[in-house]
């Protein structure tokens, strides 16, 4: 830990070797960090998924831009306590994981209404979308609550972290 210059009696030569060695490990941590994300150049190079679908880096790139109204649909569905948990989970990437939460969302708003507005949406690559979105209930709003989506087997759901934003509101919260 770096101390405010008052308290530290270090020389000259000593604080531009260390800021040197900060800076050469900074830098050495971007290389390693970018050349982790590269992989193959070959455009059409294929992922498998965990739900076993197979999808290609040139799809990923097609993906039509989310709007707001798609993806308010997809929230108002669901918070909607007639829907099945078993349904709700095609509606979140690898939803299946979040059942039993989810059944718990359901009959924690069985008589209770969650709106939802969507604002803004910043695509985040070809594939994830953040959106601002106004969350109303009986309690009041909560504006600007941001809620992550992700592209998945040819449609715009929620990711994971988008659903455990919910579930969490209906005290159903995500464990790690």
């Amino acid at each position: 830990m770096l101390l405010p210059g008052s308290r530290t009696r270090v020389s000259g030569n000593v604080t531009r070797t260390l800021r040197v060695s900060v800076a050469t490990v900074a830098a050495a941590l971007a290389v390693t960090a970018a050349l982790a994300g590269c992989g193959s150049d070959d455009k059409t190079s294929s992922t498998t998924t965990s739900a076993g679908t197979t999808t290609t880096s040139q799809d990923r790139a097609a993906a039509p831009a989310p709007t707001k109204e798609q993806l308010q649909a997809l929230l108002t569905k669901f918070a909607d306590p007639s829907v099945p948990a078993a349904e709700k989970t095609k509606l979140v990437v690898d939803g299946e994981k979040r059942t039993t939460l989810i059944d718990t969302m359901n009959k924690g708003l069985a008589n209770y209404t969650v709106t939802f507005t969507v604002g803004e949406i910043t695509a985040d690559g070809a594939d994830k979308a953040t959106a601002k979105v106004a969350v109303a209930s009986p309690h009041g709003t909560m504006p600007d609550v941001p809620m992550a989506f992700q592209y998945s087997g040819g449609e715009w759901k929620l990711s994971d972290a988008g659903a455990c934003t919910i579930l969490g509101m209906a005290r159903a919260a995500c464990q790690p």
